[in-house]
């Protein structure tokens, strides 16, 4: 595969936590966390760079604050289809307090669409609620995967008596709101480069590629820290293990310290327009004098760049490619 394929750099500026889907519609649909973290927004095109200019639709808001859950801090939707329907899947707090833990208290919940054009609007999209899981704790950044006819819900989560913030798990779905069987846990912070600043292993993606399942996730703060990791499992293998699944002992995609592309992370996956090229979609900042939490610097930018794949069959990704923002 060559890696002659070029998009704007950056794609979108500020927008987080990306995701691009492409649909057999042939348009590209794009989900990310906005800087107010008060709504929910997408977009689409019959290309990539279209994305660049594409008018934003907005699809669902946050709940008056105060009146409890999903009224804060709106963060990572990500866009999928499903079943022959729309289904969007984030996190959201009642509070920007901490609790007794010392983390924000996000729960993840799933909007779904009623009718065939996700762009048609928010009196369309209904709320199905929140997915529970058995440790009643800050939880977020989830995807899911479908796979011999089983969808696949992976997420973060604090477990209160883990060391750390948050942790990597699996489950089987019964329907797209709900888990089926118990959370595996498949990786927790163990390597000093997923700890810096936190203890973090968060904004999992999946690519199934060369007969294997290729999990990435981000770790360390969210400043010129966060990288990405990985986990390997073989396609054939029972998923829900945790033994099928190997961890890579370094990271895979770190910042380019020369370019001041700093911080890339919480990235996902999709193709180029012709299907040629697998794209990996990341954020990332150009630089590193942060004023306050990192979490409120607007700044971080989608990034959309091809990778090829070593002779294991495993990605590739380089490092993030040059860009300028004024």
């Amino acid at each position: 595969m060559s890696k002659s394929i070029s998009y704007p750099k950056p794609l979108i500026i500020q927008r987080a936590d990306p995701y691009i889907y492409k649909h057999t519609d042939g348009y590209y649909y794009f989900s990310a966390s906005v800087p107010s973290y008060n709504r929910i927004e997408i977009r689409r095109s019959k290309t990539i760079s279209g994305l660049s200019h594409a008018m934003p639709r907005t699809v669902w808001r946050k709940h008056d604050s105060g009146s409890g859950e999903q009224s804060e801090l709106i963060w990572a939707p990500e866009i999928h289809y499903i079943n022959d329907k729309w289904y969007i899947y984030y996190a959201a707090a009642s509070t920007t307090k901490f609790d007794r833990n010392g983390m924000f208290q996000h729960r993840m919940y799933v909007i779904e669409c009623e009718s065939g054009n996700p762009m048609i609007g928010e009196e369309h999209w209904l709320e199905k609620g929140r997915v529970e899981t058995p440790i009643d704790s800050f939880s977020l950044d989830a995807t899911i995967f479908e796979h011999e006819e089983r969808l696949y819900y992976v997420w973060a989560q604090k477990d209160p008596k883990i060391f750390g913030n948050t942790n990597l798990y699996i489950a089987e779905m019964s329907n797209p709101w709900t888990l089926k069987t118990d959370p595996v846990m498949l990786s927790k912070p163990e390597y000093s480069w997923e700890m810096k600043g936190f203890s973090v292993n968060e904004g999992p993606a999946i690519l199934h590629k060369n007969g294997m399942f290729f999990l990435t996730y981000s770790g360390s703060a969210t400043d010129e820290n966060y990288c990405v990791g990985m986990l390997v499992s073989d396609d054939s293998s029972n998923l829900l293990d945790e033994k099928s699944w190997t961890k890579i002992d370094h990271p895979v995609f770190t910042s380019n310290i020369g370019h001041q592309l700093l911080g890339p992370g919480h990235n996902s996956f999709t193709v180029s327009e012709d299907d040629s090229h697998d794209l990996l979609v990341y954020h990332i900042r150009n630089y590193s004098d942060i004023k306050g939490d990192p979490l409120y610097d607007p700044n971080r930018h989608t990034m959309v760049q091809s990778f090829s794949y070593d002779e294991n069959g495993y990605p590739d990704f380089g490092q993030p490619e040059n860009f300028t923002v004024s």
